[in-house]
């Protein structure tokens, strides 16, 4: 089946060094890369937004942006540990217990989304009772600005040639590096569009113009939701991780598994937006 002509090289894979510079013995990766101009473009957005307290409950922004500011080592913090803490246990803790070196290195297999959403929860619930903030719109906040991380996320993939998706004919199939000599669905940069792009722009037509932060906790849950469908269906072009394969019925994936709870906590945070929302 996989030996048919058409599923050859299609569409030549960019062959881009993973190391984007050196500076002596440190090799600056593409990946850390990512992670920092995502975080500080969502920082600079975040910022933006904390100062225009028409969008916010009764005219009032939740935090100052110096708020903001003492905030952003708190997000850096639970996106990194618990992002690569997720991935280890989700999806590689056999390899790091034979190579245990293999934890800290971000590169090799990179980071759990689901992890790093769990970490950055976990952060925002301290922070926001340590400084006194509404903690549904800290939620709101974040989420509004994390589709930054996930498009150079997803970017930085591509570039480590990881993550690809299954074998594919479509015009805009690539052969990657490291998946064989057939062409493959380019997974990561469907996930760049649909996970960055697409939900970035869903989430300001609901903070500009629909004014749902004024309902905290609405723009999180359909961030949530809007990324777990955006997941799953990806999932159905992504090659699962080879350690894990299919879970079952030769289709469903870690990745879904794991994004199906998403689906159901976003629309539960919907709902519980507005039956708290005051009657006006």
């Amino acid at each position: 089946m996989y030996s048919a002509p058409g599923l050859l090289a299609i569409l030549p894979y960019p062959n881009i060094d993973p190391i984007a510079f050196s500076i002596g013995p440190l090799a600056v990766h593409w990946y850390g890369i990512a992670y920092v101009v995502g975080i500080m473009l969502g920082w600079h957005y975040a910022k933006r937004m904390v100062t225009r307290p028409e969008l916010w409950p009764n005219g009032t922004s939740p935090m100052t942006a110096e708020k903001l500011d003492d905030f952003l080592v708190w997000v850096a913090a639970g996106i990194v540990l618990g992002g690569r803490i997720g991935y280890i246990l989700f999806y590689d803790m056999g390899a790091v217990i034979e190579n245990p070196i293999r934890a800290i290195q971000i590169w090799n297999g990179g980071m759990s989304f689901h992890g790093g959403l769990i970490g950055t929860t976990l952060a925002m619930i301290f922070f926001a009772r340590r400084n006194a903030i509404p903690v549904w719109s800290l939620f709101d906040t974040v989420a509004t600005v994390a589709p930054f991380g996930l498009f150079f996320g997803r970017l930085a993939n591509f570039v480590n040639g990881e993550l690809w998706g299954r074998i594919s004919d479509v015009p805009w199939a690539m052969v990657f590096p490291t998946g064989g000599p057939f062409a493959r669905h380019p997974s990561q940069l469907y996930e760049a569009v649909l996970e960055g792009i697409v939900l970035l722009l869903v989430l300001r037509v609901l903070t500009h113009h629909v004014k749902a932060l004024r309902k905290p906790g609405t723009v999180a849950g359909a961030f949530v939701c809007g990324y777990a469908l955006s997941r799953i269906f990806v999932e159905f072009f992504r090659e699962p991780d080879p350690q894990l394969g299919y879970l079952a019925f030769g289709w469903l994936t870690m990745g879904m598994v794991l994004s199906l709870p998403m689906l159901v906590i976003g629309m539960w945070a919907i709902l519980r937006a507005r039956a708290a929302a005051p009657t006006p």
